[in-house]
């Protein structure tokens, strides 16, 4: 057995040496952009979040087994690698006592000849087995080649994805090869459990050479793997522990990245700012963070099928936004390590200088544009990527270093910084709805009424649109009939500074969050109730960033709590069939489900039915991400989408929970009933609108 612990010697520092010069290589180029401490801070001061997010997200496959059959076999091809690192231990101590007493009979001390150890082993390699054959099939029917761009695998790197699976496969049998020539040589450990390895050891011949020669295969074939590994997408297996544990929302989307400049939040009142710092301008601005994205991406595309830019044949992938800055950070790796491009071609510097956006750059202006910030590629992906940061920086870079963006969002703008709301409307029409009640709602004029439960964050649409006024109307009754004193701010009240952020222009969302801060603390705000999903995201994940923090709830939940009180009560029933459109604000971002379809349930006569797509997998409005403002010029809208899936359930009412998407979703369902392909009555109403009916006997 010497020769044979030489030849391992041999092959196992080579392949160290070699996996390590690459993950050295890998660590360099992901430091070379700035810093991200805000990454380790968070991990710190919320560890028990994020250990929970390593059992449920990466050991238990929370993500990953909402897709069967992939998700269990990739649950147990997994869980092969943890458990199977007994096999290999057994190994090396085999070789070694081998070299040693010339009997390779090791096993671990205390649980090596334990028969549950011994089944573990075999059993999770045959299901890695079967988990191998899964993927296989999986790949053969869902082939680009036959399905196109509807292929969760199109853009993906397919060539890489089979070699892996197949040294996974040669992997298992050199195993069962070692383990069942050990037990006719009488070398394996266990006398029972092993239930495949003792079962060929019934039928193999006896003599040390077979196993000799096995011991190597196995172990051979696992330092290849290994090289493999570091050198392609399955760096995954290394990487994505580390991207869920920096991740900062192991539960919801919430807030959009704080901008930062060398790794410090950014200050606009400094006069030394450096405006080519802002947002993402070239690959070499990418934060560790980031990079840890790109080496994590499993090319798996579910973040693919879920996006409805992508559903909706525009040519936003998420994954390929990810697998672009990836594959062109490789390219100029050489030349951002080296720093010396004194030498170097003209290629060389083009590839060098050509930015992270462009008609001709790393990411496409449609690509950048498409995206509705609606969170379904983070929701889907398993390794949480943060495909929304990646977009909105480098939406930064765009609108404020090189004033690149469509220009019908140049208006809302203007109008954000002129007028403090989307629409350019008079601060003081922000109260007009008031004059439409028969009831007095406060407003605010220097500070809040002692007796206030909540201030009403009215919002611009439900101040200023139309169809958002009436569930504004809706809910301000609601919460007087329930006995609640809340007031508004009326012209006090600015725009939160959403579309603005979404958009890329934190300039503006800066000015208007610290003005909206500065009045929520003069007037003693504690406790605020939003309509609007995008309001309650940014007031309640968002100006804690910039220093202000309130107790904020959305209308559904604090509605919710008032019917389980019995502070109201639905007893006029509504005899329709109801759909509901989960707004991806509310949703996605803050998880948020459950309390508008809680009141519908309440409400007599109500015939639920949920489309396909519906909770964590809902399919956007396409009014996120600014997009409320741009026009949607490229494939089928998004809007129009989302209503033909709703058709489906065949409703009498739409229903939501977002100003936005009252907007969006009627908009498709008027151009429908135009066209003859819905019933004149069908309509889209807020929750709340639903619930005043059923209240107001």
């Amino acid at each position: 057995m010497l020769w044979v612990a030489i030849v391992a010697l041999v092959m196992t520092v080579t392949a160290v040496a070699v996996a390590a010069r690459r993950a050295l290589f890998l660590y360099k180029l992901a430091t070379v952009g700035p810093p991200a401490p805000e990454r380790i801070e968070y991990a710190k001061t919320h560890l028990p979040e994020e250990l929970k997010a390593q059992l449920v997200e990466v050991f238990g496959q929370r993500k990953l087994l909402k897709w069967t059959p992939s998700g269990v076999a990739h649950f147990f091809v997994m869980w092969a690698f943890f458990i199977l690192l007994t096999v290999y231990i057994e190994a090396y101590g085999a070789i070694i006592q081998g070299a040693i007493t010339g009997r390779p009979n090791f096993h671990i001390p205390l649980i090596g000849r334990w028969p549950v150890l011994g089944f573990l082993q075999d059993f999770i390699a045959v299901a890695c087995v079967l988990g191998l054959v899964a993927f296989a099939v999986i790949r053969v029917m869902n082939s680009p080649k036959t399905h196109g761009r509807k292929s969760r695998f199109s853009g993906s790197h397919l060539g890489g994805a089979w070699l892996v699976l197949f040294m996974i496969f040669n992997i298992i049998w050199t195993l069962f090869l070692a383990r069942g020539a050990a037990a006719a040589n009488g070398n394996l450990p266990y006398s029972s459990g092993a239930f495949v390895s003792i079962a060929l050891g019934d039928v193999l011949p006896a003599g040390s050479l077979l196993e000799e020669i096995a011991l190597l295969l196995h172990i051979g074939f696992m330092l290849v793997f290994l090289i493999i590994v570091v050198n392609s997408k399955h760096l995954h297996i290394f990487t994505a522990p580390m991207n869920v544990l920096f991740s900062r929302r192991p539960d919801a989307l919430g807030a959009a990245p704080q901008m930062r400049v060398d790794g410090k939040p950014v200050d606009f009142e400094d006069e030394d700012l450096d405006p080519e710092k802002l947002g993402r301008g070239k690959i070499a601005d990418t934060t560790w963070k980031g990079f840890l994205d790109f080496y994590s991406c499993t090319e798996c595309g579910r973040c693919q099928s879920q996006c409805p830019a992508w559903n909706t044949d525009k040519p936003l992938s998420p994954k390929m936004l990810i697998l672009d800055q990836r594959d062109h950070a490789f390219k100029v790796a050489p030349y951002l390590l080296g720093g010396d491009t004194g030498h170097a071609g003209q290629d060389v510097l083009a590839l060098l200088e050509k930015p992270l956006v462009g008609e001709d750059g790393v990411i496409h202006p449609d690509v950048l544009w498409s995206c509705t910030n609606c969170g379904a590629c983070v929701e889907q992906c398993p390794v949480d990527i943060e495909h929304i940061d990646h977009i909105i920086d480098m939406r930064r870079y765009q609108v404020m270093v090189e004033s690149s963006f469509p220009s019908e969002a140049g208006v809302m703008i203007k109008n954000l910084e002129n007028k403090a709301n989307p629409w350019g409307m008079s601060e003081m029409k922000r109260a007009d709805w008031i004059e439409e009640l028969d009831f007095e709602v406060p407003l605010v004029d220097d500070k809040l009424p002692e007796d206030t439960e909540y201030l009403f964050w009215v919002g611009c649409a439900g101040a200023l649109e139309d169809r958002a006024k009436k569930t504004t109307k809706a809910v301000a009754e609601l919460l007087h009939i329930a006995g609640v004193k809340f007031a508004v701010l009326g012209p006090m009240e600015a725009c939160t500074g959403d579309p603005a952020r979404r958009l890329g222009m934190e300039f503006i969302f800066d000015m208007l969050a610290k003005q909206n801060i500065e009045t929520l603390n003069e007037v003693g705000a504690k406790k605020i109730v939003a309509t609007c999903p995008h309001c309650f995201n940014t007031l309640a994940n968002e100006y804690p960033q910039l220093g202000g923090r309130f107790e904020v709830v959305h209308h559904t939940q604090l509605l919710a709590k008032l019917v389980d009180e019995g502070r109201l009560v639905p007893v006029t029933p509504i005899e329709e069939k109801i759909t509901y459109h989960d707004p991806c604000f509310l949703g996605r971002h803050n998880k948020v489900y459950s309390q508008p379809r809680d009141i519908m349930s309440k409400v007599p006569g109500v015939q639920a039915q949920e489309m396909h797509r519906h909770k964590d997998r809902g399919f956007c409005c396409g009014a996120g991400g600014a997009r409320m403002w741009m026009e949607e010029r490229i494939g089928k809208r998004i809007n129009t989408e989302r209503v033909d899936e709703a058709l489906l359930t065949e409703p009498d009412t739409v229903s939501t929970a977002c100003p936005f998407c009252l907007v969006m979703l009627g908009d498709a369902i008027n151009e429908k009933k135009n066209n003859g392909e819905a019933k004149q009555s069908l309509e889209v109403v807020d929750v709340a609108q639903l619930l005043i009916r059923s209240v107001k006997s």
